[in-house]
């Protein structure tokens, strides 16, 4: 993807750009094959755009390094039966995008969901996107169906784990106590690193445990950065409640003028 950015990119121009392509009918040539690779790249380059600008929480994408075709992924889940949940996964993109199928995205271990295929790792897409329409589906909503199975109450018709759909619907007590096993594997795998693929793909996923003189320096930086934010936030809300107020000199119950008290000056009297 970045053989073909200026050494300098205008991110608004190309996002820009790959949408006016995306929104054509004609963007992808089917005749000149020559000319493919660089509209499905910048197709690629204007999803990605579309996701980021989604904002979606506790969830972390990049595209590899190696293919614009493989996006890796991971997932925080903060509430609900998968709570504690880190789970890392992979989109797989077709090489014809936006005409082809259905993007895939595979979960790098084993996960206990009913929609989650217990041999593959493959969540069920086709449930919501039975066929992909150019210029309706966007990948950054395979993103935010991924967070709402694992969020949401699970619709569990033809489910792809039929084991673990059966106990949703019969013990969820016991579902729930499986799936905290299987968060607790995770947690376990958390560190593991692919040798095949992280060696190839400095883009790819790696998580190490807390050190404290590697992490402390951006820990701190993260805080400060957090800090400065809160008290940006807090000039800007009071300046607004000011305004929302009216009229400076008036208190918003009073008719009466220079009524509001300062904190140099008393109500007049």
């Amino acid at each position: 993807m970045r053989k073909i950015l200026p050494p300098v990119p205008d991110m608004d121009a190309q996002l820009s750009l790959s949408a006016k392509m995306i929104d054509k009918k004609t963007c992808t040539p089917k005749g000149n094959h020559s000319y493919a690779p660089f509209f499905l790249e910048y197709s690629l380059l204007a999803e990605y755009n579309l996701l980021q600008k989604q904002k979606l929480p506790g969830v972390y994408i990049i595209p590899s390094a190696i293919s614009p075709l493989k996006w890796y992924g991971v997932m925080f889940v903060r509430s609900g039966n998968y709570q504690g949940g880190i789970f890392r996964f992979q989109i797989i993109i077709p090489d014809n995008y936006p005409d082809g199928d259905t993007p895939k995205l595979y979960f790098e271990h084993k996960l206990y969901h009913p929609l989650i295929d217990p041999f593959s790792f493959e969540l069920d897409l086709k449930r919501v996107f039975r066929k992909w329409r150019r210029n309706i589906n966007h990948i950054w909503q395979i993103v935010n169906y991924m967070r709402k199975v694992f969020y949401k109450k699970i619709d569990i018709t033809n489910p792809s784990d039929s084991e673990a759909a059966e106990l949703y619907e019969s013990n969820v007590n016991e579902f729930k106590t499986k799936v905290n096993a299987c968060i607790e594997e995770w947690k376990l795998r958390l560190y593991e690193i692919d040798p095949e693929i992280s060696q190839d793909d400095p883009h790819y996923l790696v998580f190490q445990p807390f050190n404290s003189e590697i992490h402390n320096g951006f820990k701190n930086a993260m805080n400060e950065f957090e800090k400065i934010e809160n008290e940006s936030s807090d000039n800007s809300r009071s300046y607004f409640d000011d305004a929302q107020r009216g009229l400076s000199f008036m208190e918003p119950s009073s008719l009466k003028v220079f009524s509001r008290a300062t904190p140099n000056h008393s109500p007049a009297s």
